[in-house]
């Protein structure tokens, strides 16, 4: 069983070995390891830590909060592909589509991400629509988006009024980044939670400005 640890760790010499450490102890063992975030003395990982079936996910925060000055943000279970594809390789991956590249797009950002879902969407004669989204998109949609059109990568409020109640009822944090000048958004969802970090937001900024260079 595997699952993902979003850590907030001291930016320090030793500080990676001992969490390794601790959660070897439990027989935790770290498959992949991505950087999401420094900070003034501090740094955000994400860690897929694979440990026996019979163990319970507890006992990895437990062991990770034995260590001073670092804290779980979160935790869930991780069936992912461990060499997850970065941005470049989505990005390849869409230029040399033959067909559906948008549907190429939203169905790798969850992979780049980590989010739960990606959807793109626009703004018609009747309000706003989903272009296309993920396998794992929920299948209800949002009846309005009030902060469209959008400007800049932004993590967005994700108890507004505009979001579905069942989105809300599943915790699912939410960002959003404009394609280009096109009017249209790509919105990403991660149900349970972590928030968006302002790197992670960054990152959907960027991803979402080349894509739309690259669909021309």
């Amino acid at each position: 069983m595997s699952y993902l640890l979003r850590v907030q760790l001291p930016d320090r010499p030793g500080s990676l070995g001992a969490l390794a450490h601790a959660l070897g102890s439990v027989g935790g063992d770290i498959l992949s390891l991505d950087v999401v975030e420094r900070g003034a003395g501090y740094a955000v990982d994400d860690l897929v830590v694979d440990v026996p079936s019979n163990a319970l996910p507890d006992t990895l925060i437990t062991a990770c909060e034995s260590i001073g000055d670092v804290r779980v943000d979160s935790i869930r279970p991780y069936s992912g592909i461990l060499d997850t594809p970065r941005e470049l390789e989505l990005i390849d991956q869409v230029a040399t589509a033959r067909d559906d590249r948008l549907q190429v797009l939203v169905d790798g950002v969850p992979r780049v991400l980590r989010v739960g879902w990606s959807t793109i969407i626009d703004i018609g004669p009747h309000g706003i629509y989903r272009v296309v989204g993920s396998v794992s998109a929920p299948q209800t949609q949002a009846a309005t988006a009030p902060w469209m059109p959008l400007e800049k990568p932004t993590a967005l409020d994700p108890d507004a009024d505009w979001v579905p109640a069942i989105w809300r009822d599943m915790d699912t944090r939410l960002a959003a980044a404009p394609l280009g000048g096109t009017g249209r958004v790509l919105l990403l969802g991660r149900p349970g939670g972590p928030d968006f970090r302002p790197s992670e937001v960054a990152r959907l900024g960027y991803l979402g400005g080349i894509v739309a260079t690259v669909l021309g």
